[in-house]
């Protein structure tokens, strides 16, 4: 018999507690669970450690309303809509937040040992660059590698072994407490079929020790089996599912609707200063739930993201140009 995986938006916030370390489905823009984010915000989440492939959207929501201290990735912005995260910024000047800084493919790599259960992963991708630098060890200046919830090292050096390819780079599993994953559908039992592009989805899915699974759709498991080769991730792997329609707003899913540009260049715009995003959350976040923020945007705007079921895209703007 089944287990019942189904929660709610509110319980899905509530199973992610102060301190947790965090990592998320998607791709800057691209299907990040902004519905839980929000949730996160409104119950006023604190400590969080995100670590991630890269950053987004998602991650500038966390940090400007002060719930991240740690943030281990490559990269953060909105893409062409703000081409890098004001907020993290602002926080890294103020000292109220510890950036560990990788390359885009040694998070990866980090991502794949913790899914295989591998002690290190191993590459040569920033060798000779400043991120070998001691000095900008910032989770190990900060005193904070305890060798239990942080590695006892940023990374170690060695050499390879097998066919004398020189220098290598050991670095560590991204291990995390809780995967936060936004997709178009789920089945009843916790299978999950992305569309489109699924990233490193599955790799962040098996390194959590905790796997939340937000769709815009929950569907029978054996409508999932008819076609079990465009499956993602298996049911065993996760561990809670809830349904939430147009959950990754203002990013976008893939097929069901396009990114939100305008909403992410307004806030791109109006949180570079911490009273200005107070602003944006007091408008956008605080003292409403999922459902009023949907009534709010207004179908109108809703319908003009829906993507054509032909072409994965809207239609109903322009494309491309200046």
């Amino acid at each position: 018999m089944s287990i019942n995986k189904r929660i709610t938006l509110q319980q899905a916030a509530e199973i992610i507690k102060d301190g947790s370390r965090l990592t998320f489905s998607g791709f800057t823009i691209w299907r990040r669970p902004m519905a839980i984010v929000y949730e996160l915000i409104r119950q006023h989440r604190k400590n969080l450690h995100l670590i991630e492939v890269q950053g987004g959207s998602h991650s500038e929501f966390l940090i400007g309303a002060g719930c991240v201290d740690i943030w281990e990735s490559c990269w953060i912005g909105h893409e062409l809509y703000g081409k890098y995260g004001a907020n993290l910024s602002r926080k890294v000047a103020e000292k109220q937040l510890i950036v560990e800084d990788y390359t885009h493919a040694e998070m990866m790599f980090r991502f794949a040992a913790a899914a295989s259960g591998a002690a290190y992963g191993v590459t040569q991708t920033s060798l000779g660059t400043d991120l070998r630098n001691p000095e900008y060890d910032m989770l190990g200046r900060a005193g904070l590698r305890d060798g239990v919830r942080i590695p006892k090292h940023k990374y170690q050096f060695t050499e390879d072994p097998f066919f004398g390819a020189g220098p290598q780079i050991l670095i560590p599993p991204a291990k995390v407490d809780i995967a936060v994953m936004c997709v178009q559908q789920v089945g009843e039992e916790g299978t999950v079929r992305i569309n489109g592009q699924y990233y490193s989805d599955p790799e962040v899915a098996r390194a959590a020790d905790i796997t939340i699974v937000m769709a815009e759709e929950i569907v029978p498991e054996e409508y999932l089996r008819r076609n079990a080769d465009q499956n993602n991730i298996v049911s065993f792997e996760v561990d809670h599912i809830l349904e939430c329609p147009f959950g990754a707003h203002p990013t976008g899913m893939f097929g069901r609707y396009d990114v939100d540009g305008p909403f992410l260049k307004d806030f791109y715009g109006r949180t570079r200063t911490q009273e200005g995003f107070d602003d944006f959350a007091k408008e956008w976040i605080h003292g409403q739930d999922h459902m009023s923020y949907l009534e709010k945007l207004g179908w109108p705007r809703m319908l003009k993201l829906r993507a054509n079921t032909a072409l994965n895209y809207s239609v109903r703007e322009k494309k491309g140009g200046k």
